[in-house]
């Protein structure tokens, strides 16, 4: 078990973590960048060694009904890993951008044109205006056009 000042040592080489000192001598550590409400990564560091870290967004912890893990018996390893993912957790997501545009016109050996066309977070396939399908995302709907013998204009 690795002794309280060991635990502050390795907590706070995390420079995007807060230092807080609480009463009884515990120290909580906030991340201040936090997309939620929920800023405590460290909660409760206490000088006796006991101590938690925020775990609710994550899976393969046993947390307390807090969102809580104990980390009193983690190793240097398992804890610097744990308070990594802990604030990637947290951590503000990006809209994922991609190359995918949001319509496309698709034609046939036979002239037909379909559009293709992401309406909120389907994708879907029309031949003028009567739908001729919906998928769940882009590859789905390509690959049907690419299947029924369509190819991008």
């Amino acid at each position: 078990m690795l002794t309280f000042e060991e635990k502050l040592q390795v907590i706070e080489s995390f420079p995007e973590l807060e230092r807080k000192d609480v009463s009884l001598g515990r120290v909580n550590f906030h991340y201040n960048e936090s997309s939620y409400d929920q800023k405590n990564v460290v909660y409760h560091l206490h000088p006796n060694g006991n101590g938690f870290v925020y775990a609710g967004k994550m899976t393969g912890y046993q947390t307390n009904d807090k969102g809580m893990v104990n980390i009193r018996d983690f190793t240097e390893k398992a804890l610097r890993s744990t308070i990594r993912k802990s604030i990637l957790s947290l951590t503000p997501k990006e809209p994922e951008k991609t190359n995918e545009p949001e319509e496309e016109v698709w034609i046939n050996e036979n002239t037909v044109t379909l559009t293709l066309l992401k309406e909120g977070e389907i994708w879907n396939v029309y031949a003028d205006d009567i739908l001729d399908g919906t998928f769940n995302s882009y590859r789905q709907a390509t690959q049907y056009l690419d299947e029924e013998g369509f190819s991008r204009i």
